[in-house]
């Protein structure tokens, strides 16, 4: 069974259809590992293996976004991020594998090592390539690439309501998995926190599920992107539409949410980090065989690792939800012969 939003809630299943791009569930593994405090047991949530070109945490979202845009007759998807954005490069890789053509509207960011191999496969895929963010004026532009071309407009990081439903329906997929044994009930959950819909969506899944796990919401984006009280405005707007939908849904679901925002992991803003993060990432790989990055999914094992680590630490069963892509990319981040659909503008991340 891959929608478990449907066996929970039919009248939601049958109103909010999705497509069929998981492979859901994802599993979940437990591991003991060595910190400086002892041995701690934990478990890893396997969303990095969501999808059999391209995981993470983000083709949830889009099975219910996508499944919209083609129901209103789209031939054609954009959306945004930086030059190395993860959303950007699912929603492109997805939507080729249904027939839509897909634009990007891509600002600069911090040098990465996956810039290169991220703007490589964008380049592998065709997909159209604007720059955008800084100084330019952004209604000319939209306008100009956006208007009259049956185009879907998914918003940064496909957090709006509909996606963060995808993510209801992960929180329940977790609460199966603990049903059937497959490990204990978290008292914590760790997820790397930016647009806020895959923590928004989780959350109320958790709740609508009955489990009283905590998430620890880690945030790796600044204010202007993502915060506590915009996080909350989400849960309430997704929880709002789901009650109106299928008034099963229990319209106080917010209330019964459990979730402490993290910002102290931030480690100096989006795609920063700090020995903290490469750490962590060290750890995971060694102790975890998990492939993370420094950008999302490294500051937020860096919490959970410090938070293993505590002084105050209670014993408690902590589950790290792992949300970035682990298969391979048919590309290499070398500098391609010719750059083609890659504005001149990003040839910067080659140097």
């Amino acid at each position: 069974m891959s929608d478990f939003l449907s066996a929970a809630y039919p009248a939601l299943g049958q109103r909010l259809e999705k497509l069929q791009l998981a492979e859901l569930p994802t599993p979940v593994e437990c591991h003991d590992i060595v910190t400086t405090r002892g041995t701690r047991r934990i478990a890893v949530k396997r969303d990095d293996v969501s999808g059999p070109v391209y995981g993470g945490n983000k083709i949830r979202k889009l099975e219910y976004i996508f499944k919209r845009a083609l129901d209103r007759h789209a031939g054609r998807v954009a959306t945004f991020g930086a030059a190395g954005s993860n959303h950007a490069l699912a929603t492109a890789i997805l939507a080729k594998s249904i027939g839509l053509q897909c634009a990007c509207f891509l600002s600069h960011q911090k040098r990465t090592p996956k810039v290169p191999r991220t703007l490589n496969m964008h380049r592998h895929l065709g997909t159209e390539i604007i720059r955008y963010g800084g100084t330019i004026d952004h209604v000319p532009l939209l306008r100009k690439h956006l208007q009259h071309r049956q185009t879907w407009v998914v918003p940064l990081g496909g957090s709006s309501w509909l996606g963060a439903v995808g993510f209801v329906s992960a929180g329940l997929e977790l609460a199966q998995q603990v049903r059937a044994g497959d490990m204990p009930c978290p008292d914590r959950i760790y997820i790397a926190t930016g647009t806020m819909g895959s923590t928004a969506g989780l959350a109320l899944g958790l709740a609508a599920a009955g489990l009283p796990t905590e998430i620890q919401a880690v945030t790796v984006v600044d204010e202007r992107f993502g915060s506590a009280a915009r996080l909350d405005r989400l849960v309430q707007k997704t929880a709002m539409m789901l009650n109106r939908i299928d008034p099963s849904f229990d319209a106080a679901m917010p209330e019964k949410i459990r979730l402490v925002w993290r910002g102290e992991f931030l480690a100096g803003g989006y795609a920063e980090f700090d020995e903290a993060t490469g750490d962590a990432v060290a750890a995971a790989q060694d102790q975890m065989d998990l492939s993370l990055e420094t950008t999302y999914t490294g500051k937020a094992m860096a919490a959970m690792l410090h938070d293993l680590q505590d002084p105050g630490y209670d014993g408690g069963f902590y589950l790290f939800w792992n949300t970035h892509n682990s298969r391979e990319l048919p590309v290499t981040a070398d500098r391609p012969a010719t750059f083609d659909n890659i504005p001149e503008e990003f040839l910067r991340y080659y140097d």
